[in-house]
């Protein structure tokens, strides 16, 4: 390919007597006279000193944008936002959060576009900010490849963020002192980085990686080491590779790459979140993709890495042992992936897996296939007349399959916390948190703080909850999200009353209450909807477009129906 055609965006920017206004402020942001003759990689940095999980990417960005330059390539740095869960957990802020992945991937096809980048290379750190730079590679489709920007080190005695969260139901309960939960909170974050388990930022780089576009071990990484610099010198010149080749996002995200993707999040026993993330993503990139599909390739992969949250280890042990690229080379030879799938190295998943190590020996955070943590997946979908349109359980078996119980209901996040504090949730209890969905919330927080609450206090064993909600990757017990329809919707869970005796069953994946159809439209005939406090602004407009939690809470119709 000449090299001309590589600069098939950039060139109509830039050439022609006519385009010296766009010149001229070009040579002001540092061009060259030779770099209007190279292709433009537009690298998209989500450096804020918001968060933890995004304040080292500057430099990495910086990094990104000098090996574009050299290889041949003329870099050129801009941001996005990003937002905090881990800081805003709990609070009305977290309806934010979900919103900004839309705003994220608008923001990044709107630069990209309006400037004529040729390619692109975009480094996440966070759990939203990673889908939505892939979500937007996909509405672009023009070479491109995802970094991940690296999970943080253990904190002291191997704590991190979900220690905190649940030091504060411990503290509650009375089984630690305030000295004990100050002690947590000063120690549990020690620097860069996302979140340390296999919680959503981990699980979403992972899936992406699986999926093809990211580089090898990009998603298995420390934030603060020379490996994630190195990983962000290789995409650039990956992404020249791409130009050359001619290899856009859509050639890499077909069906076959979103399977391998939901096959790694289930084997490393990842977050429900990627169920709603890969589903949004596969919406931008044209490739239909639905909850039954997780049931489907759930049914035949297993549970293989012993991660925290419900887990023993960080995910620095498992970088430590090699990564996920073993577990994909096993699953690979296993034939539980699909080799075949084009990459943004360039070459096949199975040809950059062929000369892959096993890991070592006695290691035992990754079971063999044999021996698996759980012989089927996780991430059970759940239906029945509380969820009609389908929910998502992360339900690993250790706190069993199957729990009956009386509801408690509570209209918002915070008034279920609140009575978990107090004492005022026993066991038995199935806690109920509604109008926390899509539309509902708006913006469907995660409910973080009412699991940890529960974990801190030991009711872990004999309290579920279930939302409209959703959960972050660090939450564990016997939870059920993305109840759909939402209660904002007229939803089921709107109707449920205290008392009313709950069914939650993983392996018959139902999830029932023990209603008649008269009374239950009964109670929804006397039903009525909430006023919402939210009149104004970006959550008005989300709540005015987002689809059900069930179709990845997107804010665009599925191209395949129009």
């Amino acid at each position: 390919m000449e090299e001309k055609e590589l600069r098939r965006y950039s060139r109509v920017v830039v050439n022609g007597d006519e385009r010296a206004p766009s010149r001229a402020m070009l040579r002001a942001v540092g061009f060259t006279e030779e770099d209007f003759k190279r292709p433009q990689i537009g690298i998209a940095s989500t450096w804020s000193m918001t968060t933890p999980c995004n304040m080292h990417i500057r430099e990495l960005a910086e990094a990104a944008a000098k090996s574009a330059d050299e290889a041949g390539g003329k870099g050129v740095v801009f941001n996005t936002i990003t937002v905090s869960d881990g800081i805003s957990m709990g609070t009305s802020g977290m309806r934010y959060s979900l919103v900004s992945r839309e705003i994220i991937a608008d923001s990044i096809e709107a630069v990209v576009g309006a400037e004529g980048f040729d390619g692109l290379v975009a480094i996440g750190g966070c759990d939203k900010n990673m889908p939505a730079c892939v979500m937007a590679m996909a509405r672009l489709n023009r070479p491109a490849v995802f970094v991940y920007g690296g999970t943080i080190r253990p904190g002291a005695k191997r704590r991190d963020i979900v220690s905190v969260f649940e030091a504060v139901g411990a503290r509650s309960s009375g089984t630690i002192s305030a000295a004990e939960l100050l002690e947590v909170e000063q120690t549990a974050i020690p620097g860069p980085g996302a979140c340390g388990g296999m919680y959503t930022a981990n699980t979403m780089a992972s899936a992406i990686e699986a999926m093809g576009m990211s580089l090898g071990n990009s998603s298995a990484q420390e934030a603060v080491s020379g490996a994630k610099v190195a990983d962000c010198r290789r995409a650039s010149a990956a992404v020249m590779n791409l130009l050359r080749k001619d290899i856009k996002p859509l050639d890499i995200m077909t069906r076959k790459a979103f399977e391998n993707a939901i096959a790694v999040v289930i084997a490393l026993g990842g977050s429900t979140n990627a169920v709603l993330h890969l589903i949004a993503m596969a919406r931008e990139a044209c490739v239909p993709l639905s909850l039954e599909d997780f049931t489907t390739i759930g049914a035949r992969v297993p549970v293989l890495a012993d991660l925290k949250p419900s887990g023993k280890y960080l995910m620095s042990e498992l970088i430590a042992i090699g990564g996920i690229q073993p577990l994909m080379k096993r699953m690979l030879d296993a034939g539980l992936l699909h080799g075949d799938c084009m990459t943004v190295s360039g070459a096949t998943l199975a040809e950059n897996l062929a000369n892959v190590e096993d890991y070592p020996q006695g290691q035992d955070i990754v079971r063999s296939l044999d021996s698996p943590i759980k012989a089927h997946s996780h991430l059970s979908i759940l239906y029945g007349n509380v969820a009609p349109e389908g929910a998502v359980a992360k339900i690993t078996g250790k706190e069993g399959l199957k729990f009956s119980g009386r509801a408690r209901c509570f209209d918002s996040e915070e008034a279920a916390l609140k009575a978990i504090l107090a004492d005022e949730v026993v066991a038995g209890d199935v806690v109920v948190i509604r109008f926390e969905g899509p539309k509902g919330g708006p913006g469907m927080r995660e409910m973080l703080s009412p699991t940890g609450a529960i974990m801190g206090k030991g009711l872990g064993p004999d309290v579920a909850l279930i939302t409209d909600g959703r959960f972050s990757g660090g939450s564990h017990g016997f939870v059920v999200g993305h109840i759909s329809p939402e209660a904002a919707a007229g939803g089921t869970i709107a109707l449920l009353e205290d008392g009313d005796i709950l069914h939650i069953d993983a392996e018959l994946k139902q999830i029932d209450v023990e209603l008649d159809a008269t009374t239950l439209a009964a109670r929804r005939t006397a039903w009525r909807r909430p006023r919402s406090s939210v009149s104004s602004g970006v959550l008005a407009k989300y709540r005015a477009v987002v689809s059900s939690a069930s179709d990845g809470a997107v804010t665009i119709p599925p191209a395949w129906d129009d």
